[in-house]
């Protein structure tokens, strides 16, 4: 196995961590927004009706960033699968996804 090989693997690596990170973060900023929202709403002032259809778009948001964690979720599975191919198992490179994580992700596809 070459030093490319292992750089490229160490790379691919934490930029999937990255994104995941990164979809992770998105689902935190939608559950602040989510709270200030419905916190907004229990004014006296404010109808009890306000921003409904806004709150119904953060969810379906909330579902999409959901869907795209479970698909990043897949990508790291498969990158894990192609570098104990490549590398062998020994070579500390390859994350263990635990099975029942990727059956949760099924669960939501479904």
């Amino acid at each position: 196995m070459t030093d490319r090989i292992v750089a490229d693997a160490h790379n691919l690596k934490k930029l999937i961590r990255e994104a995941e990170a990164l979809a992770d973060e998105s689902m935190l900023a939608f559950a602040r927004l989510k709270q200030a929202m419905l916190t907004a709403r229990q004014n006296p002032g404010v109808e009890v009706d306000a921003g409904q259809r806004a709150l119904m778009r953060l969810n379906q948001a909330e579902g999409q960033a959901m869907a795209m964690s479970t698909s990043l979720l897949r990508v790291h599975d498969e990158l894990s699968k192609v570098a104990r191919e490549k590398m062998g198992p020994d070579s500390g490179v390859p994350t263990d996804l635990e099975e029942a994580s990727l059956e949760a992700a099924d669960l939501l596809d479904a």
